[in-house]
């Protein structure tokens, strides 16, 4: 039965739409692209790596569950923030996870260009990319419905190329044997070495990045208030297992040695297809290519959606301005906070196409502002359960508290590029909320 809020938002979504939402803002494939840096940083202990880094993105799943539940809103960390913390952390907390959902669609549309670029030449990349934004936000102005219909036919397609490898891989295992030791993917390449495992986890928790979005759609679920909560968890667990599974397959079947990719940095961004091309066939990495060329499309697809609940949410606060409220009588979406993610997703993306940096600026943006809000999510939960007395269990201080430190770890490591330009968005968001907040004052009478 579909249902609609009192703000005009419909409640359309399932727990397997909001399931399918999450892993397709993730990626069942989304190892691929950095397999080979984590393969060198590891020692070739890629399946380790994932093991712990779903470990430590459990904890901010915990407290996305439980800060869902309390505050079922569509604002997602900001409304988070605000009931835990307070206005200026909400809107801080709002601000910096704006990075996030704001430029991914960015970085996933990119990547549509430059994987269609390399598919097809004549296109060039920012005409793949534009065209890229216009499907996914047609799609999301559409509905929620409509585009998880379509989210659902796109991630099949993904497990099943999935599947595709893990059984042409053991089949390649069972009659030829294994390039590296079985263990290998769990204890490395030689000798054990923890420390250099434990800096490739900050690297390989960038690949859940955005299961978070979900906690988005919390005004359109259809279950419980805890329903997003379940899809939240769900969604890290199976992107977990997806992530080991493949890394694991990939590492025993993978020619070069974590040593010559350490040497040969280029070879990084191309190992997982290298090992694709020598043990199993230059058909799979065709179709693999093919695959991520359209797949960040929908990823993008639901960052977008994202970014304009979180819009609305903060519109509706008055953290925003008011335009951005409103809701589509029809489509039953937030219509200009959709229109304004697409054009400025469309200039940032056009831009990051013809800069060389481009694409190194827009991922440190997006790892910055998700690890900083990450950081204020767990604060909220302290402050809401613990502080206010509503749950004094030992739990509910000690998990956000273990959540904040390996967050707050994580953004330490980030680059000094990342660090700055967090800071700089950091900076200006201060500035816009005291001067909405001055100009609110002037406008309020005595």
């Amino acid at each position: 039965m579909t249902t609609t809020s009192a703000e005009g938002l419909q409640r359309r979504l399932s727990l397997r739409d909001l399931i399918v939402s999450g892993l397709l803002f993730i990626g069942p494939l989304a190892p691929v692209g950095v397999f080979g840096v984590l393969d060198a940083r590891s020692g070739g202990a890629v399946a380790l790596v994932y093991v712990v880094a779903t470990v430590a993105m459990a904890f901010t799943a915990w407290s996305y569950a439980r800060m869902s539940a309390a505050v079922p809103k569509a604002g997602s960390v900001f409304a988070y923030a605000s009931a835990g913390l307070g206005r200026a952390p909400g809107f801080v907390a709002g601000w910096m996870i704006m990075l996030d959902y704001l430029f991914i669609p960015s970085v996933a549309s990119l990547f549509v260009g430059i994987a269609t670029n390399s598919l097809v030449p004549q296109i060039p990349v920012w005409v793949a990319t534009g065209l890229a934004i216009v499907v996914v936000t047609t799609l999301n102005l559409t509905g929620v419905k409509v585009a998880a219909i379509v989210g659902t036919v796109v991630l099949v397609v993904e497990i099943v190329l999935l599947a595709v490898f893990v059984v042409a891989a053991l089949v390649v295992l069972a009659t030829e044997g294994p390039v590296r030791p079985w263990l290998s993917p769990l204890t490395g390449v030689g000798a054990f070495a923890p420390l250099a495992v434990l800096g490739a986890v900050s690297v390989a928790v960038l690949s859940f990045l955005g299961f978070d979005a979900i906690a988005s759609f919390a005004e359109e679920n259809t279950g419980s208030a805890r329903q997003v909560g379940r899809a939240l968890l769900f969604c890290l667990a199976l992107s977990g297992v997806l992530f080991f599974v493949q890394t694991y397959l990939a590492s025993l079947l993978n020619p070069l040695t974590p040593q010559e990719l350490a040497l040969n940095p280029d070879a990084q961004d191309s190992a997982f297809y290298d090992m694709l091309r020598a043990s199993l066939g230059g058909w799979l990495a065709v179709a693999v290519t093919a695959v991520k060329a359209v797949a960040p499309a929908f990823s993008a697809m639901v960052a977008q959606a994202a970014v304009s609940r979180l819009l609305f949410g903060m519109a509706r606060d008055g953290q925003m301005p008011a335009a951005l409220g409103r809701v589509d009588r029809r489509a039953h979406v937030p219509r200009n906070a959709t229109l304004l993610a697409a054009v400025v997703t469309l200039i940032v993306s056009v831009w990051a196409a013809s800069a060389e940096d481009g694409l190194e600026v827009l991922s440190s943006m997006v790892t910055v502002g998700a690890l900083t809000a990450f950081v204020l999510l767990h604060a909220s939960v302290i402050g809401y359960f613990a502080v206010s007395g509503r749950d004094r269990r030992v739990s509910t201080a000690v998990v956000p508290v273990v959540g904040a430190l390996i967050a707050a770890v994580v953004l330490a490591t980030a680059s000094p590029l990342a660090l700055a330009v967090g800071a700089a968005w950091l900076v200006i968001g201060l500035i816009t909320y005291f001067a909405r907040r001055r100009t609110a004052v002037r406008r309020t009478p005595e």
